[in-house]
């Protein structure tokens, strides 16, 4: 008898061996994104770094950087650069930052409109309001006809404007994070402090330190997104590394030239991601309020100056720009004959994007889901990737992407169709989609999907039916994110794309030097037009959602 028992207990043990061995559901499909991930987003950069230390003979070698340190032309890139940068992240935090306390603090009228009307610069595409500037500030342009005099047009086509352009496209960011910090205070402390201490004192020595780390963080993102950015200093001529490295490759063909000129760019987003990651820490997946809401800054009688300075930021950024556009397309009629001239370019824009968003949802969310269950310090690293990878310049994506893709077969074949471009969104943005619905799942209670477990659903029922569901405006907002940041991408896809297959960012940059401004402007308008209609309907989508659940924002 006995030795039947034993019998059987190693007959099962030998049988149930196999299964337990096997991974499951969820370790499968989330090792294939990873993977995914790593092949488009990852593998290209680290080509990059593994080819600039080969010369032409295939041999290693060190004389693309021993050419760099030594030539004086690169330093003053490098110096250049670094204003660029250093200058946009200042300007947009000194708007941006007092821009989110207001938010966050004061009674301001119609503040959800408020909030999505400040929100516009960052999702127009900067190179758009760099085409507004030149309008603006030329010796022919707004300020000029104004005045009568021209006053601007030495800084039109300079760092100095290129630092405004950026700053006024960036400064969003900074105000989104601190109107988010701000939010997350707990307002027991400032309550406590109001008992012994003036309002003054309360925000200078309680809420500016709790707040200031965040604010730090996102003027260090600022400024590697200014370093990063190709449209604005190619448009306004302000020689910096990501234009050389587009000239380096495109006109010299010089891969690794090239390559070396991308490494500065590298190392500076590397430390700065590292220094945005400790300085944030986990507060970069956490998104909510505190329990107890902070004070309500007193306006008083700066009431009214708060609104002027408001309304003069809108002008400035918003309704100046758009305008002169506008009048400078002239009749609806020229618009659509813009469009007309342009139609396989905007056709090819907004089926890419599409296309590009959705894929890079659905990897994101899987990428999402996985960061956002990690332990912190695994996580943490996961986090830095992320923000690493979607610092990385688009002409160093797209000089990396040519080297691995530009290949015989299947990646050949690929390289050489309309698909290279979609490879290319997924590349540069899977990145912040993957942080932002990581971000929706981690506000999901791990006990959902135990008692899903316990219950004996498997983890693909689980996530389907509980968890995407629970995230629908997470995915809504990560896909509007990608569909305008692919809609309006303009460095790597003109590097990548095949000849004769264009997009509206590539024809309108092509066309600026030998096309009538009308044209140029109508195009750039009609493009600003298309992303704010998702992000409309996005607007009223969370608008819905949070009507449903009888919350506010």
């Amino acid at each position: 008898m006995r030795e039947t028992i034993a019998s059987n207990k190693t007959s099962m043990r030998r049988a149930s061996f196999p299964m337990s061995v096997l991974p499951s559901s969820r370790a499968i499909t989330l090792g294939v994104a990873v993977t995914l991930f790593g092949l488009l987003s990852v593998l290209p950069v680290i080509y990059m770094l593994g080819v600039s230390f080969v010369d032409a003979n295939g041999e290693i070698s060190f004389s693309n950087y021993r050419q760099l340190l030594l030539d004086a032309r690169q330093r003053n890139l490098l110096w250049t650069s670094t204003l660029l940068g250093t200058g946009a992240a200042l300007l947009a935090t000194i708007v941006g930052a007092p821009l989110g306390l207001l938010l966050a603090r004061a009674a301001l009228p119609a503040k959800r409109l408020l909030r999505i009307a400040l929100v516009i610069p960052l999702v127009i595409p900067p190179y758009v309001l760099a085409l507004s500037w030149i309008l603006i500030s030329g010796s022919q342009g707004v300020v000029a006809g104004w005045l009568g005099s021209d006053l601007l047009s030495e800084w039109t086509y300079s760092l100095t404007g290129a630092i405004i352009v950026l700053g006024t496209s960036f400064y969003p960011l900074s105000m989104l994070a601190t109107e988010a910090a701000a939010r997350r205070v707990n307002g027991r402390l400032e309550e406590a402090a109001l008992l012994v201490a003036p309002v003054r004192s309360v925000l200078w020595h309680i809420s500016f330190p709790l707040i200031a780390p965040t604010v730090a963080a996102a003027a260090l993102i600022i400024f590697v997104l200014t370093l990063a950015e190709f449209g604005v200093p190619g448009i306004l001529r302000v020689r910096v590394f990501t234009t050389e490295v587009f000239t380096s490759f495109s006109a010299i063909y010089d891969f690794g030239q090239a390559t070396a000129l991308a490494v500065p760019l590298l190392i500076v987003v590397l430390i700065v991601g590292i220094l945005t990651k400790l300085i944030i820490g986990e507060r970069l997946l956490a998104t909510r309020r505190s329990v107890h809401p902070g004070m309500i800054l007193p306006l008083g009688r700066w009431r009214l100056v708060v609104i002027g300075a408001l309304a003069l930021i809108l002008a400035a950024s918003i309704v100046l720009p758009l305008t002169t556009l506008a009048v400078e397309s002239g009749r609806p009629g020229r618009v659509a004959s813009a469009a007309w001239m342009s139609g396989a370019a905007i056709f090819n824009s907004l089926f890419l994007a599409c296309l590009g968003a959705t894929l890079i949802v659905v990897l994101a969310v899987l990428l999402g889901s996985g960061r956002a269950r990690m332990r912190a310090r695994c996580g943490g690293l996961v986090d830095l990737l992320f923000i690493v990878i979607f610092a990385v310049p688009s002409t160093v994506v797209g000089v990396g992407l040519i080297g691995l893709w530009n290949r015989a077969g299947v990646m050949g074949e690929i390289y050489s169709s309309q698909w290279i471009i979609v490879v290319a969104y997924l590349a540069r943005f899977a990145p912040v989609a993957a942080l932002m619905l990581a971000a929706s799942v981690r506000q999901l209670p791990t006990s959902i999907e135990e008692a899903a477990k316990v219950a004996g659903a498997s983890w693909i029922r689980t996530f389907t039916h509980i968890v995407l569901p629970q995230i629908s405006t997470g995915l809504a907002a990560a896909w509007v994110v990608s569909f305008i940041f692919a809609f309006g991408e303009l460095g790597t896809t003109l590097l990548v794309a095949p000849p004769g297959e264009s997009t509206l960012p590539v024809r309108v940059y092509t066309i600026i030097a030998n096309t009538p401004s009308t044209e140029v402007a109508a195009l750039a308008l009609l493009q600003v037009g298309i992303i704010l209609i998702p992000l409309t309907l996005l607007g009223l989508f969370a608008r819905g959602q949070v009507g449903s659940r009888g919350k506010r924002i």
